[in-house]
């Protein structure tokens, strides 16, 4: 089998996973678009949080050309990609109890803000603390994760609960447990995972959605150019300025 099949196998793959989350999600990602947009309205705050290589996606929406300006970061010091030496502590830091709510404590949210939570699984301390530790406070809280994870692993938090049970809205990924699209009798693992293509892909289709319902309630949206086009600096510094008490990650 040739490498052009398997990259053409993967492609098809993460093709068909878009293709079920366009079909499948249709009327979440609706919604968690609408909940954004209701925040922006209202003079409140968005996050996005993620750990691990979930983080990935949940960077992708913060400072981003054509993205929302007022999508922040929750940050939790290792834990944010593969940034750390060794890369496993991240993993591990997953796993603490009472990080999330240390994190939180600290951080600018406030009640009535919106918080994306981005887990794959949804299994581990961390991702469950933060979405239980948010709706404490009185934030709403959209979970993207795989919910096969649920029916097929068991969780890693004390009450035996995933992210998903805890979320004012659930964005499914559709990811299969185990996150590797493709297998060979020659090669004694799967490989190839999708869940960064796919998760990156819904959590813009909820911030275009976002837009366009603050475009239909006669809203400029908050968004951001390209700093590598013609006036694109210039642009922003216009939306940091006016929305300074909305934006945490310029100071």
């Amino acid at each position: 089998m040739s490498d052009r099949t398997l990259a053409g196998q993967y492609l098809d793959a993460a093709i068909g996973l878009l293709q079920r989350v366009r079909d499948e999600e249709a009327d979440a990602i609706t919604a968690a678009g609408t909940l954004l947009a209701d925040a922006v309205a209202a003079g409140l705050r968005l996050f996005a949080f993620g750990a691990g290589h979930s983080s990935l996606a949940a960077q992708d929406v913060v400072y981003r050309a054509g993205g929302l300006a007022l999508m922040n970061l929750l940050a939790v010091p290792g834990a944010v990609g593969v940034d750390v030496v060794p890369a496993t502590l991240g993993s591990a830091l997953e796993r603490v109890d009472g990080l999330a709510g240390a994190v939180l404590d600290s951080s600018p949210l406030r009640s009535g803000d919106v918080l994306v939570v981005v887990s794959l699984s949804g299994r581990n301390a961390l991702p469950v603390e933060m979405a239980l530790g948010a709706r404490a406070r009185g934030v709403k809280v959209i979970g993207v994760t795989s919910v096969a994870y649920a029916a097929e692993t068991t969780s890693r938090h004390a009450s035996g609960t995933f992210l998903k049970d805890h979320c004012d809205l659930v964005l499914d990924s559709k990811i299969a447990v185990g996150d590797a699209e493709l297998t060979l009798d020659t090669v004694p693992a799967p490989f190839a995972p999708a869940s960064t293509v796919v998760t990156a892909a819904l959590l813009q289709a909820v911030l275009a959605t976002a837009a366009g319902a603050l475009a239909d309630r006669g809203i400029e949206p908050p968004l951001l150019r390209s700093g590598n086009v013609d006036g694109g600096h210039e642009w922003n510094a216009r939306v940091f300025d006016r929305y300074a008490d909305r934006i945490f990650y310029r100071h």
